[in-house]
């Protein structure tokens, strides 16, 4: 069986191919997987076991059309949840339709969303990779477990724990990849269902660029820019 290792730059969205130990199943070629594999397993984690998505939960998903928030999306409508899709652009919220979003709303407006779609209430869950600049309209959105699992737009700054409380006896929760992944059992588990998910077409991952390493700040400068969507693939 062919094997590979995805060695990440610069956060989750940046990926390059290398020479590992990490089998791929007939049927996914080596870009895909390098594609799809520490982003799948982030989404994995995210919708099994930070917050494990119901059938019928409504979840934020912000950055819904980059590398994790499409697979992230997908997963949750394989779990039987809803969407409210965050993004930035009309070509980006067609790509967030694409992957399942149910509803899709701007960086301005998605709190006031959440509470228009559950009477009030507020979300049991929303999934945030922005972090700074969406933080604190994210707790407004609201009534269950914030999951703060990036930082794209920033560090979030330090936090009151009474802030919780007045917004409504929230969680917050700041999970990583390498804490759901303690062992090598773990991490083949998650990347065993995420290949046989993308084998099987329930999983469609989208590679917005390739790069070749000389070209990493351009990947960087894309990313940071908002001008990419899905993953980017820097190929040695």
């Amino acid at each position: 069986m062919r094997a590979i290792q995805v060695r990440e730059y610069g956060g989750p969205d940046v990926l390059t191919l290398v020479d590992v130990p990490a089998p791929i199943p007939e049927g996914i070629s080596e870009e895909v997987a390098a594609a799809s594999l520490l982003q799948g397993a982030t989404a994995h984690y995210l919708v099994t076991s930070t917050y494990a998505i119901q059938p019928g939960d409504w979840a934020l998903v912000h950055a819904a059309a980059g590398g994790v928030g499409l697979l992230l999306t997908q997963m949750i409508k394989m779990r039987g949840g809803n969407v409210l899709a965050t993004v930035s652009t009309p070509e980006k919220a067609e790509l967030a339709k694409q992957a399942g979003a149910d509803e899709i709303a701007t960086y301005d407006d998605f709190a006031q969303r959440a509470r228009s779609l559950t009477g009030g209430e507020g979300f049991p869950v929303v999934y945030d990779g922005v972090g700074r600049a969406t933080f604190e309209a994210s707790l407004d959105a609201l009534r269950g477990m914030m999951v703060l699992y990036g930082a794209s737009s920033g560090q979030v700054p330090p936090i009151d724990p009474q802030v919780l409380n007045r917004k409504g006896s929230l969680f917050l929760t700041r999970p990583t990849l390498g804490h759901y992944t303690r062992d090598r059992a773990e991490l083949m588990s998650r990347a065993h269902d995420v290949f046989a998910w993308v084998a099987s077409g329930r999983l469609k991952v989208r590679i917005g660029g390739r790069y070749s390493l000389e070209e990493a700040r351009l990947a960087h400068e894309d990313l940071q820019g908002r001008r990419s969507t899905g993953k980017l693939v820097l190929m040695p």
